[in-house]
């Protein structure tokens, strides 16, 4: 379950439910469902007196379906909390006749990171894998040393690096964004 896509899709459903009870409100204040109902007192609630006719078997009902609601509650905490985009597994492309190959992220990261930092200016290098099994996504961040040509680097990382990686995967079209920063200047980066 991606956390943000379903908190949005129970956050809209939530206020189309709030938005709904609130204008059947208004319309039955307006006397729309007959003037007869717009007259009618707050006391004179016929939901409370069908909780007090059917008490014996309402409240367990309630309860359970209150704790139903805890529950999705608490899933829902729990997913958006302990979410991340990042991918375990990463299925390589090719033929699948004879079954399928997974590969571990954090092996193709780390064969990754270790080839960048074998470079000259590199001073440091980390990557992680986001997206989701189906569609992944590498996004390399490299530390370069002030000396280090960027142009260079780059070309060396988009020319064997990250080619090397796709080739790996058999996804010539894997993407791999690279970030690259300078050890001299925190604030410049290279996309």
């Amino acid at each position: 379950m991606h956390a943000d896509r379903t908190n949005r899709t129970v956050n809209i459903l939530l206020a189309l439910i709030l938005l709904g009870g609130g204008v059947a409100v208004a319309l039955l204040s307006f006397g729309v469902f007959g003037q007869q109902s717009a007259d009618r007192k707050v006391t004179d609630n016929v939901v409370s007196q069908f909780v007090g006719d059917q008490g014996t078997w309402f409240w367990p009902v309630a309860a359970v379906v209150a704790l139903l609601v805890l529950l999705l509650c608490l899933r829902w905490i729990i997913a958006i909390l302990a979410s991340t985009d990042r991918v375990g597994e990463l299925i390589v492309g090719g033929d699948r006749s004879h079954g399928r190959t997974v590969l571990s992220t954090g092996a193709v990261t780390d064969a990754l990171v270790t080839e960048v930092e074998g470079y000259r200016g590199v001073s440091s290098a980390s990557a992680r894998t986001i997206g989701n099994e189906a569609h992944p996504e590498i996004v390399l961040q490299t530390r370069l040393d002030s000396s280090a040509d960027i142009g260079d680097v780059r070309t060396k990382i988009d020319s064997e690096a990250a080619a090397h990686v796709r080739e790996a995967m058999d996804d010539p079209q894997l993407p791999i964004t690279v970030e690259l920063s300078m050890d001299n200047d925190a604030g410049s980066r290279v996309r």
